[in-house]
């Protein structure tokens, strides 16, 4: 049987002195798309970043991918593994462009030289796909760019990855409705590929348009609340997450 993509296994996360993330439970295989829900200040973000590998927050527990303790690994280690973060709040970085951002982390996740004219060639087709223009390779990183402008960009990243496991941390955040369809349609072209798994990190349904999550996860106060099928995300937009605040935690 083949080895889940994820297991966090009794993960709890601090940054500093403050533990954020307490005993979490998850497992992600492939072909699975897992949603991960809550109010704000849950930790939904620290999770992804945890997984990720981010050097300011301290873990106990194991995460596990394909198999592999990557628990001590760094995050560029465990990106060139196939896992990929999409943050909140993408960075931006005036002086480094696009273009080689992406062609220079495109080298380091296949481990060879790629030729200018091939990457080219590549990202015209990922961006038409996109709707995006393709002068945006020309520009410094995300600088000036509108919000949305900066989502299409991540999902661009995840396209040109092309990772095995896809962390989105609130990718609908800041985007009109016709860019939602744009960025949930590059999620089901990720999701159509073999071997792929993704987290979505959200606080609202509207980015799951025409994708069916395998399951949804409720995070409150840093504890896994709930778990279920589509049908929790009904219930929560009707009701919020005030019958979690103080549920028992449930296992997944």
């Amino acid at each position: 049987m083949e080895k889940p993509l994820l297991v966090l296994k009794n993960l709890s996360v601090s940054a500093g002195e403050k533990e954020i993330l307490h005993h979490i439970d998850l497992t992600v295989r492939a072909g699975e798309t897992h949603v991960l829900m809550g109010p704000n200040g849950a930790g939904k973000s620290t999770l992804g970043a945890a997984v990720m590998g981010s050097p300011a927050l301290a873990t106990q527990g194991e995460i596990e991918y394909r198999g592999e303790d990557v628990t001590d690994l760094s995050a560029d280690e465990r990106a060139r593994r196939g896992i990929f973060l999409s943050f909140q709040n993408p960075l931006e970085v005036p002086g480094l462009k696009m273009s080689l951002f992406l062609r220079l982390a495109l080298e380091a996740r296949e481990g060879k030289k790629v030729r200018v004219w091939e990457f080219r060639k590549r990202m015209a087709q990922l961006m038409e796909d996109l709707h995006m223009d393709p002068a945006f390779l020309d520009r410094d990183l995300n600088a000036g760019f509108s919000g949305g402008e900066k989502k299409k960009a991540e999902m661009l990243q995840l396209l040109c990855l092309n990772p095995d496991l896809a962390i989105l941390d609130e990718t609908d955040s800041g985007l009109d409705v016709d860019a939602v369809r744009t960025v949930s349609g590059g999620i089901r072209r990720f999701l159509a590929q073999e071997g792929k798994g993704v987290i979505i990190i959200t606080h609202t349904a509207r980015i799951l348009e025409g994708i069916e999550p395998t399951e949804v996860h409720v995070l409150v106060r840093g504890e896994m609340r709930a778990h279920g099928g589509a049908e929790l995300l009904s219930e929560i937009d009707r009701g919020g997450f005030e019958k979690y605040l103080d549920a028992e935690v449930e296992k997944a």
